[in-house]
Parts: C-alpha cells; structure tokens; sequence
C-alpha cells in the first residue's frame, strides 16, 4: 500500500515529462516550419508568387539568380515582387548620387555596343535624358523613370542596378561616348576579307592549271578527272570572292546606316528626334540656364 502514492506520483512525473515532451517538440516543429516552407520555395520556382511568403521568395529568388554577377538581362528577368522581396528599400541610392552612377554606366553601355543612345544631363529638375531615333528615357533623382521605345526598355535595368549599393559602377567615361558619323569606318574585317581573297586566287589559279593542264602534259585517260578538278576549284574561287564581295557590301550598308541613325540623334548635324522637341515644349528637358537666359530677356 505504501507503494500507491510514490507509484502515483511517478505516473504523474511521467505524464508531465512527456507533455512537456510533445510541447518541446511541437515548438520544435513550428520553428523548424519557415526554413522547411523556404525549403521547399527554392525546390518548387515554379509556385506562384502571390502564394508564397516573403521569407520563402526570397530564398527562391536567391537560388534562381547568382547576385555576385547580376546584371541588366537578370534585372529584366526580375519581377517587382521578387526585387521587393530581395532587396531593402532604404539602402537606394537615389539624387544626384544616383544619376552619376547611372550616367556611368550608360555610357559604359553605350561604349560596349549594350546600347544605342545618347546621354545628357538636364536641371531644374535635376535629371538625365537617354534618347536615340528609336525612343527616350528621362530619369529622375528619385528613381522615376518615364520615357517610351527600346531606350526605356534598356535603362529600366541600369536605374535599378545604379540604386543598389552593392553594384559596382565602371568610371565615367571621357567626352562623347558615340563617334560622329565621319568617324564611321565602313567595315572592320579587312584583314579577313585579303585572307578569303587570296584563298580564292589560289583556287582560281590551281583550277585555271588543271583544265588546261591536258594542253600542256600528256595525261592519257587521266584529263577528265583534271578537268572535272580543275572546274571544281574554279567554283570555289568564283564563290569565295562573291562570299568576299557581299560582306563588303553589307558592310558599307551598316556603316551608312548607323551614320544616319548618329545624325537623326544630333551628332555632326541639326537633326533631333521629334519626340524630343515635344518634350522641350512641354518644358521637362529646358536647361536651367536656359530658363535664366530667357527670364533675363
């Protein structure tokens, strides 16, 4: 009978201990939830969006891009909510910290062939215009960027990439980024084009020998085939000097057509694209200077 309390109380030890148990592992499970859930986000990147939390897109947007090399083409790949989930709002670089950097990197763009424009700087609001003869893009310190055409299309990354503080920006290049129109050369591969040249003369000259070449020698049953060769490699000459012609060609027609595309934006001529003048009579790209120039008067 002495036994019955002590048992009791044991029993209940015992409950108590395995309550706390089930209670220990079931906070357990609940913390061990969110990394799971985050898990499981990075495992399936074709769940929608709007039914994960943040902490589980950002661990997917984390495993779909590599940050140590992001870039303008991950940028247009990037959702808002994914760049809302990934980054902080607060660390943006914004005013003219963020044009500078911006008008850096343009231009880098533009001088890496990334990008066709041509960059200016505006004040009273203090912004930076891209424009070429196919679309625009007006930047502001804020971040706002309005505009239209594939410009727009190429500076939207470059604004988001120049906020970030963990984007390192090339230096500024020196002057004007884009050549004038005379300083266009009607095509870079001259050094292959004399390679494909000589080439086919040789073939030219090798199958000018062997048709002839039963005039000359004696070759018995043997002139057909010299003959058949000999035609054979004049084909391969005529075809490569056509080859050689036709990329001169379309060489000469690309130089003259970027030389238009640089005088339709203004370089080494009195042309601007329209939409431009749209924007200076709406009063967004008028200078501060301007404005005092024209107060004065």
């Amino acid at each position: 009978m002495a036994d019955g309390p002590s048992a009791a109380r044991s029993d209940d030890e015992s409950d108590a201990v395995d309550s706390t148990g089930t209670a220990g592992d079931g906070e357990a499970g609940r913390e061990e939830r969110p990394a799971d859930s985050a898990e499981n986000a990075a495992d399936d990147p074709q769940r929608d969006e709007d039914d994960l939390s943040v902490e589980e897109l950002r661990a997917q947007v984390e495993e779909k891009y590599d940050f140590d090399n992001f870039g303008p083409q991950d940028m247009e790949q990037m959702t808002a909510r994914e760049w809302d989930a990934v980054f902080d709002p607060e660390s943006w670089i914004t005013g003219t910290e963020l044009l500078d950097r911006l008008e850096a990197d343009l231009k880098n763009r533009v001088l890496d062939r990334d990008v066709f424009a041509r960059i200016e700087r505006f004040e009273d609001p203090e912004r930076l215009v891209a424009y070429s003869d196919e679309g625009y893009a007006v930047v502001y310190g804020d971040g706002t960027v309005e505009g239209m055409g594939t410009v727009l299309r190429d500076v939207k990354p470059s604004v988001a990439l120049a906020s970030m503080e963990e984007y390192e920006v090339a230096e500024m290049p020196d002057g004007e980024v884009l050549p004038t129109p005379l300083e266009v050369p009607e095509g870079g591969g001259d050094l292959g084009h004399q390679v494909l040249q000589v080439v086919a003369a040789v073939q030219l000259l090798m199958g000018v020998g062997l048709v002839f070449s039963p005039l000359v020698v004696d070759l018995g049953q043997s002139w057909l085939v010299a003959l058949v060769a000999g035609l054979g490699f004049v084909v391969i000459g005529v075809l490569l000097f056509f080859v050689v012609a036709n990329a001169r060609l379309s060489d000469k027609f690309r130089a003259e057509e970027y030389r238009n595309r640089l005088r339709a934006i203004g370089l080494d001529s009195d042309e601007r694209p329209a939409f431009l003048d749209e924007l200076e009579a709406e009063g967004r790209l008028a200078n501060a200077e301007d404005d005092s120039t024209e107060d004065a008067a």
